[in-house]
Parts: C-alpha cells; sequence; structure tokens
C-alpha cells in the first residue's frame, strides 16, 4: 500500500502541474487525458500507456520522463538511519536484501556501509552495493553514477574493479548505449580468457561479461536488421557461455540471484535462436507464455528474468505475428510485466513495455491507414 498511496501523491501532483501548466479547468484536463472529470486516475495509480501518452502530452514531456515521475522510487532514497553495525555485517545484510529481492533495504544499507567505510576497497564495495540497488530497480542512470564513483576509488583489488568494469557495461547495455556495452564486456572477457580467473568474484565478473556482451548484441539485431544475424549468432554464443558459467558458479556456491540471471539468458537465447532460422516465432511465444504460468512465488533477480522474458516475447511477436495473434500474445506479455514491474518498482520495465506497445500502436495505425482510437481502460 506504501507504494500504490506514493504513485497517488506523484499523480496528484502531475495532474496539479498539467492543471496550471495548460490553465486547464478539470473538465478540460478529463478531456485531454480521456477521462471522467469525477476520476482523472484509477485508484491503483497504475495507469496504462494511452494515459500516459495523454499526460506526457499536455506536460510537453517525455513518456520516459512521465513514467519516472509516477514511479519515483523515492522511498528507497530516503535519509539513512545511523549504522546498525560494523562494515562486514552491513556488507553481509546487504547481500542477503540483494538475494531476496529487497532492492530499497539494499540501497539504505550501502549507504550505512558508505557512512562506516575507512579504506578506498571498503567504499569502492558501498558503491557496488548502491549500483546493484537502483539496478533492481531499473534506475539505471543512478547505477552508473554509483559504479563510477566506486571506480575512482584507489587502490582497489583487482577482482572488485573487475566487478565495478563489468557493472558500469551493464548500466550501459540496460541505457542502450549498446557500442559502448560491448566494447566494455569484450575486454572483461579478453582478459579472462588470457588469464582465467578462479577467484568467485572474478569468475562471476567473467559470466556477467559474457550476458552483457549477449544482451547488447539480442538487442541489435533489431536495431541493424543488415546484420541481424551475425549479432543474433555472437548473442547465442554470448548468452551460452554466460549460461555454462553461471551454472558452474551455482554448483559451487549456491547464490539465488544467479539462477535468475540465467533464466534471462536462456529468454535471450530463444529470441536469438528465433532471429537465426533455428526456431519458429510460434513455438517461442508458446514457450515464454508456458513459462510466465510458473511465477507464483519467485523474487528478485529470478522475478525480474520473468519480466525480461515478457519482453522479449514482445520482441519476438512484434517481429513475426500480426492480426488477432499479435494483439492476444501482446496483451499477454504487456500485462504480465506489468505485474512483475511492479512487484519490483522497476520503472525502467515499465518504460520498455510502453515502448512496445507503442510500436504495436503505430503498426496498428499504419494497417489502418488512419489513426486507430485507443482504448481508455475504465478504471
Amino acid at each position: 500500500m506504501k507504494v500504490a498511496s506514493g504513485r497517488v501523491l506523484n499523480l496528484t501532483h502531475l495532474l496539479d502541474l498539467a492543471g496550471t501548466y495548460r490553465g486547464f479547468s478539470r473538465k478540460q484536463l478529463a478531456e485531454a487525458l480521456g477521462r471522467d472529470p469525477t476520476k482523472l486516475f484509477s485508484a491503483t495509480a497504475n495507469p496504462k500507456l494511452d494515459y500516459i501518452v495523454r499526460l506526457a502530452d499536455v506536460l510537453d514531456w517525455h513518456v520516459g520522463d512521465v513514467a519516472e515521475a509516477i514511479w519515483d522510487g523515492t522511498e528507497g532514497e530516503a535519509a539513512s538511519p545511523a549504522p546498525g553495525g560494523d562494515f562486514e555485517s552491513l556488507n553481509v545484510e546487504s547481500k542477503a536484501a540483494h538475494s531476496r529481492g529487497d532492492y530499497a533495504r539494499m540501497y539504505e544499507l550501502s549507504q550505512q556501509m558508505l557512512a562506516v567505510a575507512t579504506t578506498p576497497e571498503q567504499r569502492a564495495i558501498a558503491c557496488l552495493r548502491e549500483g546493484g540497488a537502483w539496478d533492481g530497480q531499473g534506475r539505471y542512470t543512478k547505477q552508473l553514477d554509483a559504479v563510477r564513483k566506486g571506480l575512482e576509488e584507489s587502490p582497489i583489488s583487482t577482482d572488485l574493479r573487475a566487478l565495478l568494469q563489468v557493472n558500469l557495461a551493464n548500466a550501459y547495455y540496460t541505457l542502450g548505449q549498446l557500442l559502448e556495452a560491448r566494447a566494455m564486456a569484450r575486454d572483461l572477457i579478453e582478459q579472462c580468457t588470457a588469464e582465467p580467473p578462479t577467484s568467485r568474484a572474478a569468475r562471476a565478473a567473467h559470466a556477467f561479461a559474457c550476458y552483457v556482451l549477449g544482451q547488447a548484441s539480442r538487442c541489435l539485431i533489431g536495431q541493424q536488421p543488415d546484420r541481424a544475424r551475425a549479432y543474433a549468432a555472437q548473442a547465442k554464443d554470448a548468452l551460452g557461455e554466460s549460461v555454462r558459467l553461471y551454472t558452474q558458479l551455482v554448483q559451487d556456491f549456491n547464490h539465488e540471484p544467479w539462477r535468475g540471471i540465467i533464466n534471462t539468458c536462456q529468454g535471450g537465447i530463444l529470441v536469438a535462436e528465433v532471429a537465426l532460422g533455428e526456431r519458429q516465432p510460434q513455438a517461442i511465444i508458446g514457450h515464454f507464455l508456458d513459462g510466465l504460468n510458473d511465477v507464483i512465488a519467485p523474487a528478485g533477480d529470478r522475478l525480474e528474468s520473468y519480466g525480461w522474458w515478457c519482453i522479449f516475447g514482445c520482441e519476438v511477436a512484434l517481429r513475426h505475428l500480426n492480426g488477432s495473434e499479435l494483439q492476444r500474445s501482446m496483451a499477454v506479455f504487456t500485462n504480465k510485466g506489468y505485474e512483475i514491474a511492479d512487484k519490483l518498482n522497476n520503472w525502467a520495465m515499465r518504460e520498455r513495455l510502453f515502448a512496445m506497445e507503442f510500436i504495436q500502436r503505430q503498426r496498428l495505425n499504419e494497417l489502418a491507414g488512419f489513426p486507430v482510437e485507443w482504448t481508455i481502460d475504465s478504471e
């Protein structure tokens, strides 16, 4: 209820701002948003794409900025209480929060760690934990800032530097800076190939670098269709290697978040195999839909992995399906994706789902030859 009440407050402020900015009466604002004047937003304050786009138009904002303002996640940025232990105990608790997907608590603990840190190594570790907390909430610009801050600390251990660098590469990937992400990931992979890692941290950095290279290559399948097969092959190889490395790590250390990353990798591999013509799109969409039926109790990275499956399913559907088959698949993937994004408080996942829906709407307009009226959710 705390998150929902926060959204209500954020939406109320945005609507007040929109009315003031445009000089609209409540009735005029309702007309612009396609709503009843007595109910400018639903009780859950969980608006659909249509509403977000209309509100962005009224405010003259980007859709993503409106989404971030609604799902602000500022609860995680509240002033942290006084440190509840020494650095090592706080670090252990932070890793436990990560494992159970409690990213707000993980952020809080990272700030306590920073407050008691006395060495460059400890400050860099605190920054790494902060970056992980922002990553879990889809706040990738903040993740980027946190890991950059960690890399500024010196001297720090080689293993810690590798973890910070691969998380920086991941931040670039999640922010859509795909060439930068691929370059950084490849550099780390080359280092690990030349000197095979033996420590847990270095092995994890190697596995994550393969993940970043694979997922960035997967994204380029759609962005550069003339090289789609080459990127699909690179994505399949890199993600397959990431699965292999993470599987070994799970066997050795039984760290739950890695199982979630494996699941995300497996979804990306299926997308690549469709692009390579090795799998039929309908079969893979069916596989993704069947997998979503198992989403009952997972949390953290495991739950997030199914959110990415929803986005992968949208990608395949938009590239290969048409008509009612496309609409049915997109409806399931986006609805389930929004549920997962809400549970994780991951606004970036929501924005990607908004973007997928927008592409679908554009396609409908192109097929019809005129703007198709968007259905507004009665709630």
